[in-house]
C-alpha cells in the first residue's frame, strides 16, 4: 500500500502550520516543515544559516547572491543558493514520502508529489489573520497587516516561480478550508477522515 501523505499550503496567520502539527500528533505520524531545511543542511553540508535565509524564497532574478561566502564554493558558484534548497529538499520529500506516512508543510510538496498525496490549503479572511499574528507574536496592528501581507507575497511568489502553478488556485487542491469558519477539533476531524480515507 502506498504511503499516507497530506500536503499542507497556508496563507500566513491563518494556523495551518499549527494545525498540520496537531494532526500529525493525532495520526502519531511525522510532520515535516523547517524541518526540511535542516535535512537540506545536513545532507549538502552547508551551514543552516545559509538556508534559513532563502527558506521558501524565490532568487532574485537580476543577480546571483555571490556576495554570501557559500555562493563562492565551486559546486555553486552559477547556482543562487534557493535552487540548491529547492531541489534539495525535492529530493528529500520524494524520500520521506518513500519511508512512510506523514504531513508536510509548504516547500511546494503539494506539487513535487503530485498524484501521490492529498493536498490541503488552509486559508483565512485577511482581518482574522492579522488578529492571529498580533495574539501570536505580539505585533502591534500595523506590523502586523505588513507582515501578512509580505509573506502571503513571499510564499505565493515562491510557490509560482517554482512549480508554474497558481497558488491561491483552489482548483488544484484537494481540500480547501477556511480556518475561521470551523474549531481546531472540527478542522483536525475533517483531515483525520481524510488521512483515513486514502
Amino acid at each position: 500500500m502506498a504511503n499516507r501523505i497530506i500536503t499542507i499550503n497556508r496563507m500566513y496567520g491563518s494556523n495551518g502550520r499549527l494545525i498540520g502539527k496537531a494532526l500529525a500528533e493525532r495520526l502519531d505520524i511525522p510532520f515535516y516543515d523547517k524541518e526540511l531545511i535542516t535535512l537540506a543542511s545536513q545532507e549538502n553540508d552547508i551551514p543552516l544559516e545559509e538556508l534559513k535565509k532563502v527558506d521558501e524564497k524565490k532568487a532574485n532574478q537580476w543577480h546571483l547572491p555571490i556576495k554570501d561566502a557559500m555562493q563562492m564554493e565551486p559546486q555553486y558558484h552559477f547556482q543562487p543558493m534557493n535552487d540548491v534548497l529547492f531541489e534539495s529538499q525535492s529530493k528529500i520529500i520524494h524520500d520521506l514520502a518513500e519511508k512512510g506516512d506523514c504531513i508536510i508543510a509548504g516547500r511546494c510538496a503539494d506539487q513535487i508529489l503530485e498524484g501521490r498525496c492529498k493536498s490541503v490549503f488552509i486559508f483565512a479572511p485577511f482581518e482574522r489573520r492579522v488578529k492571529n499574528i498580533m495574539e501570536r507574536i505580539g505585533r502591534e496592528e500595523r506590523s502586523a497587516r505588513s507582515l501578512v501581507k509580505k509573506m502571503d507575497k513571499r510564499r505565493r511568489s515562491y510557490y509560482e516561480y517554482f512549480t508554474d502553478a497558481k497558488w491561491l488556485d483552489m482548483t488544484h487542491y484537494d481540500l480547501c478550508i477556511d480556518s475561521s469558519k470551523f474549531s481546531e477539533k472540527h478542522i483536525l476531524d475533517m483531515l483525520e477522515a481524510v488521512y483515513r480515507d486514502m
